[in-house]
């Protein structure tokens, strides 16, 4: 492959240029650019989002969907570059924004979060949206010297691996020791014993927290 500069109307990034240096030997294959699309925050999509965004794909590039890529974008791989344009359109109707790319704030990604954890120790989907909306408009024109990723993770367990792929990694942690309810622990010990509370709970706490 080799570089070039794909981009539509109001955006300096986002479409990821590939133009074949082989396209005589796969013509078909002459040119197949990336569309990167900022998914929500926690990943949350409804079917009918998701029908809607593989009905436009299909329509305008290949129908190779990547859910994501390591910047957590929907990547979107395989379009030509005068298509682009009107896939975008359609896509950005829908509801659909571009992700970044090139030296810029890229796209934000975060656990689940609050959403459904019970982990979670603070609301990272919101401070994600807050940091995705202050921040949109250096996604989607580089100004910077190099990239720049934030990432969310709710709790120490760390799964959206921000401490990997993050420059600005939010985690949360807890303020303070882990309260026990003492009335529940000797009902439940009543019922089940000493042995049963190390094996199934003390012994399988991968930090030790309890003990």
């Amino acid at each position: 492959w080799k570089g070039g500069l794909v981009t539509v109307d109001g955006y300096g990034a986002g479409v990821i240029s590939r133009f074949s240096m082989i396209k005589d030997k796969f013509p078909e294959a002459k040119e197949f650019h990336t569309l990167r699309v900022q998914p929500a925050p926690g990943l949350h999509y409804s079917t009918d989002m998701l029908r809607e965004l593989c009905d436009i794909w299909e329509k305008h590039g290949s129908g190779l969907i990547a859910l994501h890529g390591q910047t957590g974008n929907i990547q979107l791989q395989g379009i030509e570059q005068d298509k682009a344009q009107e896939c975008f359109d359609e896509l950005n109707q829908a509801g659909w924004d571009l992700g970044g790319a090139g030296a810029t704030v890229r796209t934000g990604a975060s656990c689940v979060g609050p959403a459904r954890c019970e982990q979670a120790c603070f609301d990272n989907l919101k401070v994600h949206q807050t940091v995705l909306k202050y921040y949109a408009g250096r996604t989607h024109r580089p100004e910077f010297n190099y990239k720049l990723k934030f990432k969310f993770s709710a709790c120490p367990n760390d799964c959206a691996n921000v401490i990997m792929w993050a420059d600005v990694a939010l985690i949360g942690t807890r303020r303070d020791s882990i309260q026990i309810e003492q009335e529940y622990v000797k009902e439940w010990m009543d019922e089940y014993g000493e042995d049963a509370l190390f094996d199934q709970v003390v012994n399988m706490c991968p930090t030790k927290a309890i003990s």
